[in-house]
């Protein structure tokens, strides 16, 4: 049931089956402004027979009319699931879950992923039976379902695992029942590395100060994106050339090296911007908040679209190539490792297969080839 704010007439929404599929159907007194939102929905219909509209039944569209994430349509009913002890269960697990999340002080980002998935899998599940029931065996016969039908990705089929495991073992209390489940492995992706003439066109190629400041700070300390949207100006210590990178990845603090270079672009920023950052060092729109990620990721995009650099690189790059150039400045892989705020330096590793001071006194085959072929 919702009530759309304003003077518009309440709409009643509730799950129904439309030529076989599950669908929400809306009933309401007749009223332009509200045929006119629903028209624009993807896939709405007109019954003719029930005098009603029908949209698709997804999240989106479930939360727009105030549908629970778990109500059940009419034809799961008709099979003798207990839809409305289903829908307590689940909306319980999802309460517990998140909790837990908190009180563990997760990340903002763990606790969306993990809440999104355990939604996908309940959903899914409780069609058949009790969540809480589930056996290992169940598991992966359900995680065997799903990626023949979906196809998803190494990573997405590890997260949607680790978010089923939290249930089981950190919510339900059980032994590590998913301790030994079958997972995909991991392909050894190596990082992508930018050059140091690709990535002086880069600099260049942004003129507002502010934005050039970000990428140099990036690159320069070897940051995530998100590592430099927090620095805070009391981060950057100016007399000892140290940046302080707090509770990063990992809730793991660390110090990295401020370059005179970068000290002085950061000063020219201080001074020439207007506003003149207060708490954090790169501001958003509103005084007092952090840059987005996302607009210094458009940033990043822009300058190597700029610049003319045609590898398919993400702001990541900047941090790969930080490492990366260092190795192949000879400096020791334990010290990158811990500018990196790496725990194992088999993370660090990676880089060895990238830094090319080894690859280039190395000879190709073609090279001793007749080249007068």
């Amino acid at each position: 049931m919702a009530s759309p704010e304003g003077n518009r007439p309440p709409i009643r929404a509730g799950l129904s089956d439309y030529k076989g599929r599950s669908v929400i159907r809306l009933d309401f007194p007749y009223d332009k402004a509200i045929i006119k939102e629903i028209k624009a929905i993807r896939g709405h219909q007109w019954s003719i027979t029930h005098k009603c509209w029908y949209v698709p039944d997804t999240g989106d569209n479930r939360r727009r009319y105030g549908v629970s994430d778990f109500e059940q349509s009419p034809n799961l009913v008709k099979e003798g699931v207990p839809a409305v002890q289903y829908q307590t269960v689940c909306q319980s697990l999802l309460e517990r879950m998140r909790e837990k999340i908190i009180l563990r002080a997760l990340s903002p980002h763990t606790l969306k992923s993990y809440m999104n998935h355990i939604k996908v899998y309940l959903a899914e599940v409780g069609k058949t039976g009790n969540p809480i029931e589930m056996t290992k065996t169940d598991i992966e016969k359900y995680l065997l379902k799903r990626q023949e039908k979906h196809l998803t990705s190494e990573s997405e089929q590890n997260c949607h695992i680790n978010s089923i495991k939290f249930l089981y073992e950190q919510v339900l209390g059980c032994e590590r029942m998913l301790f030994y489940i079958t997972r995909p492995e991991k392909p050894l992706q190596l990082p992508k590395v930018l050059g140091e003439h690709e990535l002086e066109r880069m600099f260049r190629s942004v003129a507002n100060l502010k934005h050039k400041a970000i990428l140099i700070t990036a690159f320069s300390c070897g940051l995530r994106v998100s590592e430099v949207t927090r620095l805070r100006v009391r981060d950057i210590d100016m007399e000892r050339l140290q940046v302080f990178i707090e509770r990063s990845k990992g809730k793991k603090d660390r110090y990295v090296m401020l370059s005179p270079v970068l000290r002085d672009v950061l000063t020219s920023y201080i001074t020439i911007y207007k506003r003149g950052p207060h708490e954090y060092l790169f501001e958003g729109q509103d005084s007092g908040k952090p840059y987005g990620t996302r607009s210094a990721q458009i940033i990043f995009n822009r300058a190597v679209k700029e610049a003319g650099i045609h590898k398919d690189v993400t702001f990541h790059a900047l941090r790969h190539s930080f490492a990366t150039h260092l190795l192949e400045k000879g400096v020791d892989i334990k010290y990158i490792k811990d500018l990196l705020g790496h725990f194992d330096i088999k993370t660090t590793e990676r880089y060895l297969h990238v830094a090319r001071e080894k690859l280039v006194v190395i000879q190709s085959p073609l090279d001793y080839l007749d080249t007068n072929i």
